[in-house]
C-alpha cells in the first residue's frame, strides 16, 4: 500500500511549527477532495500516534514488567529501573531495511554513562539472512561520540545531531543468531547494527530499554522526554 507521505509516521517524531502545521491540515484537506476518482486510503484518528506499548498494551505490558524480566533486571544489579521507551519492530522479507551501526546511548544518553540497557526479545528466529544483529565486541567501553539531542522549540526539525561517529571497521563484527524467545541484553555505548532481511521469512522483535534511575541524570536534550501523562514507570512493581 502507498500511505501517503502525509499519512507516515516518522521516527524520530518531529515537532511541527504552525506553518507547517497548516500545509499538513492543507495536504489532507486535498487529499480527500480529490479521492473521487482515485484509490486512496484512510486511516481510523489515533492509528498514526505514538504509543507506549509497555504503558498502554496489556500483553506488552505483561511481558516488560515479568517476573523474568525482573530478574534479569535484579541479578545485574538494578535497583531502580525505569522503562523509558519500547518498540515492536518490523523486518519484513525481502523488504526488511537494514539499520545503520549505532550506539542507543546516541539517542538515550544518561550521565554517568552506563545506566542505560536494551532488552531484545526476538518473536522469531533470527539469523544473517533475514536480518539478525551485528555486535562490535568491547565497544562499549570507548564512550559516545554522537548526540542525538532536541533543538529549541519552533525550530524546524525539532532534533539535531551533535559529534559524528567513528569509522568502525566492518571486519569487527560479529553476528548473533538467535532462536524465538530469546533475550538479547544490549549495554548502550555497544556498536551494533542489523541488515537488510533478504530472506523469505520476517524477522520481528520487542524491544525496550531500562534506565537505572538511582543516581542517574536522563539528559533533558534527549529527543525522549517523560511527560506527567507518562512519567518512565518503574520496572519493579
Amino acid at each position: 500500500m502507498d500511505v501517503p507521505p502525509h499519512c507516515r509516521a516518522e521516527f524520530p517524531p518531529r515537532i511541527l511549527n504552525k506553518a507547517e502545521e497548516q500545509q499538513k491540515t492543507q495536504d489532507n484537506t486535498e487529499y480527500f477532495l480529490s479521492s473521487g476518482d482515485k484509490i486512496r486510503f484512510f486511516f481510523e484518528k489515533g492509528v498514526f500516534d505514538e504509543k507506549a506499548l509497555h504503558a498502554h498494551d496489556p500483553v506488552f505490558k505483561g511481558a516488560t514488567h515479568s517476573s523474568k524480566v525482573q530478574a534479569v533486571a535484579r541479578s545485574l544489579g538494578f535497583h531502580m529501573p525505569v522503562v523509558v521507551q519500547s518498540m515492536y519492530i518490523f523486518k519484513q522479507p525481502r523488504i526488511g531495511g537494514k539499520v545503520p551501526a549505532h550506539q542507543d546511548a546516541t539517542f538515550l544518553y544518561t550521565e554517568p554513562l552506563g545506566r542505560l540497557l536494551g532488552l531484545w526479545i526476538a518473536l522469531e528466529d533470527t539469523t544473517v539472512e533475514n536480518g539478525c544483529l551485528w555486535f562490535i565486541p568491547g565497544s562499549h567501553t570507548s564512550g559516545v561520540s554522537r548526540r542525538m539531542v532536541r533543538t529549541p522549540a519552533g525550530s524546524m526539525t525539532g532534533i539535531s545531531i551533535r559529534g559524528s561517529d567513528p569509522a568502525w571497521d566492518n571486519s569487527l563484527y560479529v553476528p548473533t543468531e538467535v532462536g524465538r524467545g530469546s533475550l538479547v541484553l544490549i549495554h548502550g555505548e555497544v556498536v551494533h547494527k542489523s541488515e537488510q532481511n533478504l530472506s523469505d521469512h520476517s524477522r520481528h522483535v520487542y524491544t525496550f530499554h531500562l534506565m537505572e534511575a538511582s543516581g542517574t541524570v536522563w539528559s533533558p536534550e534527549n529527543w525522549l522526554q517523560p511527560t506527567a501523562e507518562l512519567p518512565f514507570p518503574p520496572l519493579y512493581t
